[in-house]
């Protein structure tokens, strides 16, 4: 039986890149470029693989991505839920299951999230999972990307399980109320419980807490369930100095992403710190730009530009 044509693989993710303009993904477009959509390397970048792997793909010399690596190209193109599945399928993979933690940032949630300029933002999935953050926020924390991508969860970070450094590299240190904050992740992950019972990825991460922290076995034990939607911090940058900001948790939906933004007063010492941060740039130990794991680690894992 002969393949549709421009149905497989190959042909999709071509014209998904052909189709998104530069502009979407807050890559400058120069004057000189040919290109209407992205270019491979572009893609490639944002996706975190190889050009190469990114040309074997488009021309069926690669037929069997991992599924961490059909999701981030699913982010990079900023595909609907429908051509997520539909990407997943063309790879003979299971689309994710109804019921289960997405890892998927709508196409929409892509656009608000590029033109937030030097706001400090970040993506958790509803386990705390860190699925994307911007040149700011990697300015301003550090930037995660050189811990393995099932590490980078908030959660696994307030309550360490071994004496490890910091995942999330300059995770905020100084905070005014800390147990305020520990007791409003665990009441969250309580609630995500209740959201996706059968998701196993948030059942492992519960599981290791417990068994491997007795702050979080004491929280966990109380029962209580609840959202955490606001919070401030004084963060300790190496150059700027302490910098007090408030931090806001947006929710997306059913999907449960946590849309994570730091913020200083307008007109204080501290926002002028912000943007002293950012223009000092991404704080390595941790490194530079926004990158967008899959559910578990696999080679270069990028993601997207401020």
């Amino acid at each position: 039986m002969t393949a549709t044509p421009g149905a497989g693989l190959g042909e999709m993710i071509r014209t998904w890149r052909d189709r998104l303009p530069p502009s979407a993904a807050a890559l400058p477009v120069g004057r000189t470029r040919r290109a209407l959509g992205l270019r491979r390397e572009e893609l490639a970048e944002l996706a975190g693989v190889s050009v190469d792997y990114v040309v074997r793909l488009e021309q069926g010399r690669a037929t069997t991505p991992s599924a961490q690596v059909v999701a981030s190209l699913a982010r990079a193109l900023q595909l609907s839920t429908a051509e997520r599945d539909h990407l997943y399928r063309l790879a003979h993979l299971i689309p994710p299951a109804d019921g289960a933690i997405s890892d998927h940032i709508p196409p929409g949630v892509h656009r608000v999230l590029t033109r937030l300029g030097d706001v400090a933002v970040a993506v958790f999935a509803a386990d705390w999972q860190l699925i994307w953050w911007n040149r700011s926020w990697a300015a301003l924390v550090g930037d995660p990307s050189s811990s393995p991508p099932p590490l980078r969860n908030f959660a696994r970070d307030r309550f360490p399980v071994d004496t490890g450094p910091t995942r999330l590299a300059q995770w905020p240190v100084a905070e005014l109320d800390r147990d305020a904050t520990d007791a409003a992740v665990v009441s969250d992950l309580r609630r995500a419980t209740g959201r996706f019972p059968n998701d196993p990825r948030l059942a492992k991460l519960v599981l290791i807490l417990s068994a491997g922290n007795q702050r979080f076995a004491e929280l966990w034990a109380t029962g209580t369930v609840a959202t955490h939607r606001e919070d401030h911090k004084t963060i300790q940058h190496p150059s700027v100095g302490p910098v007090t900001v408030d931090c806001d948790v947006l929710t997306d939906g059913d999907s449960e992403l946590k849309i994570v933004i730091m913020t200083a007063v307008p007109g204080s010492a501290d926002e002028d710190k912000l943007r002293l941060a950012a223009i000092a740039g991404p704080r390595h130990g941790a490194a530079a730009t926004g990158r967008a794991p899959g559910r578990r680690p696999y080679p270069g894992a990028r993601a997207l530009p401020p």
